[in-house]
């Protein structure tokens, strides 16, 4: 009976997404809180409370009684929506109640789904905006009664039906419909076949389908976690087979998955949340980010290739890839040319993203069909396969949505205690210069970050640090990347590292070895936000030169910090190996014409030395120009 109820409510959310994106959105508070309220239904049907315990019956009732609860709470919200926009209403006992209940609720899906950290913070926001009269120093406030409280969370468009549930509702919902659908219709298996077959035969080719497939899958989903649960179940089993050492393996699908987070179109669905606080254009956003996700994904494949030359890791066999004939047929492939098309003619055309969404849906969908009933598929089980794919759709939206909405409550009561600008100011007291400050901001996005969703530790995150940033003059979208970049990593940096838990989980070894090889193969990525405060060009700032340059400087950073992780070597004295890395990271640090000249002389020296060290090793020994003995496959 729940699984119905929640196929039904899974259909009824996709079906309100479709419908806005199609024809446009209700009234912003309408539209927000139907929204709401049936992510709010649907999680309580997905994550119901006692299941498989003897207590279940009272959790029904709890279940039942949150449900009802938040269908009146929505509902008086959808109601009343013109006189709480128009006449402000003061809050009396009645919204107090409503208020709380749905707070509560909100709260409580989050721990069920997440665990405690991300309520528990909220909590604590609440717990502030209350009490901040008690608390001494620069931290505390004249406080706030309970009544105000809930003028700004429930009788207003800044609290719970704020701009983060806005964009929830409409953008990024949009989109995971449109990944949904993308996934279901063949693209999954196609991404995964394509990563096979263009890596696949490398050294470490199992290691860089992970990377391809996690990057790909990743630029749909946006979800770390989403990506090595449905990538690693296939790439981790298949490097161990093939040899890897299970750490290793658990942390290359960790780093590459936490890629996805980064990259163009979605990053984890904070593009059209930086977007919206930033007042920029979303095509504006993906192009920002467009070469820092490059040089993430450069510095792994780099240093997975190193550490696999070094190792010996096997290829994959050649039997165990698909043909490029298969991989290429039209039926496979025109759905996803289809999906893109539609969307970027949506884009370019100057539709609204949830519309252009919409078009790479529906076409998608078309294909997809007559492709279908063109092979002898019939047309119920085709339609079978894009309503599955609306409810997979529907049941992803639960955790954002929920998530976005804690992180709304938690953003108002930033803004209404001003506790964001009281951090700003007091770490720009204690930094003394630009990258003191961007240091002491990067600690505390990792700290923050940790056991938070990754859209959810940006929203953070951006309300509290990235003005610290700005205060100092970094341009605003690159002091928003900063702080972005370094809430992603949190996933993978430990101790609570939620993607390496995941991996190791299916790996079936020690979180901790595979967080160290995490750690080791994403060390490059943890110094492209300083780039970006050293070459803002990365992010499309200035003239094509100052972008050609600024690429170089970072290609080549990325080159030789992954050979220091690896521990190449090139020479055969490892001393001179260091120093020479070493030099080369400082002078792709240091911005100008003479310093990038001089670290390309450099990297292609050591290109030249390595050629010429491997070409002499085979002259003696042939079997070492495949990489260092087999006694050196266990991890370092």
């Amino acid at each position: 009976m729940l699984t119905f109820i929640s196929r039904c409510l899974a259909l009824l959310l996709g079906a309100l997404i479709l419908y806005s994106a199609a024809f446009g959105s209700f009234e912003s508070l309408v539209q927000r809180s139907l929204f709401l309220s049936l992510v709010i239904l649907l999680g309580l049907t997905l994550y119901p409370l006692g299941q498989g315990r003897a207590w279940r019956p009272l959790g029904l009732l709890v279940d039942a009684l949150l449900a009802v609860g938040t269908v009146i709470a929505c509902g008086y919200v959808a109601t009343h929506h013109q006189q709480i926009l128009t006449e402000l209403p003061w809050a009396t006992t009645r919204d107090l109640w409503l208020c709380a209940l749905l707070v509560a609720t909100i709260l409580e899906l989050s721990r069920r789904a997440i665990g405690l950290i991300f309520p528990l913070l909220v909590l604590v926001g609440l717990g502030y905006a209350w009490l901040g009269s008690w608390i001494p120093g620069p931290l505390g406030h004249r406080g706030f009664d309970i009544y105000y409280i809930t003028e700004t969370l429930y009788l207003g468009d800044l609290g719970i039906w704020g701009m983060l549930v806005g964009v929830a509702a409409t953008t990024i919902a949009a989109f995971v419909m449109f990944g949904g659908i993308l996934l279901h219709t063949g693209g999954g298996n196609t991404f995964m076949d394509i990563a096979l077959r263009i890596s696949g035969r490398s050294p470490g080719g199992a290691a860089k389908v992970a990377t391809v497939a996690s990057g790909l899958f990743g630029m749909v989903s946006g979800s770390a976690v989403a990506n090595v649960a449905t990538t690693g179940n296939f790439t981790i089993p298949m490097m161990k087979r093939l040899g890897y050492p299970a750490p290793f393996a658990a942390g290359v699908e960790a780093v590459a998955s936490t890629g996805g987070q980064v990259a163009p179109p979605i990053l984890g669905a904070a593009a059209f949340i930086m977007a919206e606080i930033l007042g920029e254009s979303y095509v504006r956003i993906a192009l920002a980010a467009l070469i820092p996700a490059a040089l993430f994904y450069l510095g792994v494949f780099l240093t997975i290739h190193l550490v696999a030359r070094r190792r010996g890791l096997r290829v994959v066999p050649e039997e165990e890839l698909p043909r490029w004939p298969e991989i290429l047929r039209a039926s496979r492939l025109v759905p996803i040319v289809a999906a893109l098309g539609g969307l970027f003619a949506g884009v370019l055309s100057g539709k609204s993203i949830q519309t252009a969404a919409f078009y790479g849906i529906a076409l998608t969908a078309v294909t997809y069909v007559l492709f279908g009933l063109r092979a002898g598929t019939s047309l119920r089980q085709l339609i079978v396969t894009l309503l599955e794919g609306v409810q997979d759709a529907g049941r992803g939206m639960v955790i954002i949505g929920v998530l976005l909405a804690g992180a709304q409550i938690l953003v108002a009561m930033i803004g209404m205690t001003g506790i964001g600008v009281t951090l700003t100011s007091l770490i720009v007291d204690v930094g003394q210069s630009t990258m003191m400050v961007a240091l002491i901001v990067a600690a505390v996005c990792l700290i923050l970050g940790m056991g938070i969703p990754t859209t959810a530790a940006y929203v953070l995150v951006a309300s509290v640090l990235a003005p610290a940033l700005t205060g100092i003059g970094v341009d605003p979208l690159i002091a928003h990347l900063f702080v972005f970049y370094f809430a992603t990593l949190s996933v993978i940096t430990p101790p609570v590292c939620v993607a390496v838990f995941v991996a190791s989980g299916i790996a079936a070894t020690t979180w901790m070895t595979s967080a160290f090889e995490a750690v080791r193969l994403a060390a490059a990525i943890y110094v492209i936000p300083f780039l970006l405060l050293i070459y803002p060009a990365l992010a499309g700032f200035g003239d094509s030169i100052d972008i050609l340059l600024a690429l170089c400087q970072g290609v080549v950073f990325v080159t030789a910090f992954s050979a220091l992780m690896a521990r190449s070597t090139f020479t055969g004295r490892g001393w001179l190996d260091l120093a020479v890395l070493v030099a080369i990271i400082v002078l792709a640090l240091t911005p100008g014409w003479l310093t990038t000249l001089a670290a390309l002389l450099t990297t292609i020296l050591i290109f030249m030395i390595r050629r010429r060290h491997l070409a002499l090793l085979s002259e003696h020994d042939p079997v070492s120009t495949t990489g260092e003995q087999r006694s050196e496959e266990t991890p370092s």
